[in-house]
């Protein structure tokens, strides 16, 4: 089994859930601390501020989504969600906010460990980007700005390749709007989410053999886009 270290803050209102959380992390090799509502959960964030969090929506007192919203004001500690909500609304909401993926209940408190490393592993500083993607079939020259898609060369305008850039590096990681127009443009301000389907759309044209069943840029329902894996 894969060990990482780290410190990871648990904001949740039900402590038998809490408890076996912590028992999966700390046998993974995390450190563990908990709080069972978002007023001290916030509180203990602030003074301890853990390498990542996951935060239950449905907390008493301060709900998940506003203590999300002063996380985010504070520092950029990774954030995974974990909702008992089934409107897609709340997680599209959660990850525009800034958390970096979500969790449905139930789940399997071995898949909450591997969704932490993953977004350990991710928020880990970035050495150099490397000049070349090469994902599946596509091949992105970042130095050249050139694109090739099962070897033919596509013109794509500059955003529809810092978009596909920002896909392909990272195959089979949602991304949301948001997160999306971020890489694209390097600030994102929500409203503005929308124009990136219109980049989607015009990318698909220019790279799909089929636009209408894309076989690399895949829909995320609810959350986004990702590049297709493998």
């Amino acid at each position: 089994m894969e060990h990482m270290s780290g410190n990871v803050l648990i904001i949740e209102d039900e402590p038998e859930l809490v408890q076996v959380l912590r028992d999966y992390l700390e046998r993974a090799g995390f450190h563990v601390e908990a709080a069972y509502d978002g007023v001290s959960g916030l509180s203990t964030f602030q003074h301890r501020r853990p390498d990542l969090v996951l935060l239950d929506l449905n907390l008493p007192g301060m709900d998940g989504l506003d203590v999300a919203r002063h996380m985010r004001r504070a520092a950029d500690v990774p954030i995974i969600m974990v909702t008992a909500r089934v409107e897609e609304t709340d997680r599209l909401i959660g990850l525009e906010l800034g958390a970096d993926d979500y969790i449905s209940k139930p789940f399997s408190p071995r898949e909450v460990v591997a969704r932490v490393r993953a977004v350990l592993r991710r928020a880990q500083p970035k050495k150099d980007e490397p000049e070349i993607i090469r994902a599946g079939e596509v091949e992105i020259d970042r130095t050249r700005h050139r694109v090739w898609v099962q070897g033919r060369e596509v013109d794509l305008t500059p955003t529809e390749f810092r978009l596909l850039a920002a896909l392909a590096a990272e195959p089979g990681r949602a991304f949301t709007r948001l997160q999306l127009l971020e890489a694209i443009q390097g600030d994102a301000y929500e409203g503005y989410e929308r124009t990136v389907d219109a980049h989607i759309k015009n990318l698909r044209a220019k790279i799909e053999p089929d636009p209408k069943r894309p076989r690399y840029v895949e829909t995320v329902f609810g959350v986004g886009y990702r590049f297709a894996e493998g």
